[in-house]
């Protein structure tokens, strides 16, 4: 996965939607829809709360998601 793909995570993970993604990664909503297909696509996982899990367990977001 990307670093942009980690950080389209991330802030899939915290709530935000596309747009509120795209706004604070100075990003087109475009581009938030095709790193969450690509996301998708390599992770063979639909669900936020599967990505959520799969973040969780690869270590690219801490179980205590506050501080992130």
């Amino acid at each position: 996965m990307s670093d942009r793909e980690i950080e389209v995570l991330v802030q899939m993970v915290k709530g935000l939607v596309n747009k509120e993604i795209a706004d604070k990664l100075n990003i087109s909503i475009h581009t938030v829809i095709s790193h969450r297909k690509n996301i998708t696509d390599k992770t063979g996982i639909k669900s936020l709360s599967g990505l959520t899990i799969y973040a969780i367990t690869k270590k690219i977001i801490p179980l205590d998601y506050n501080s992130i």
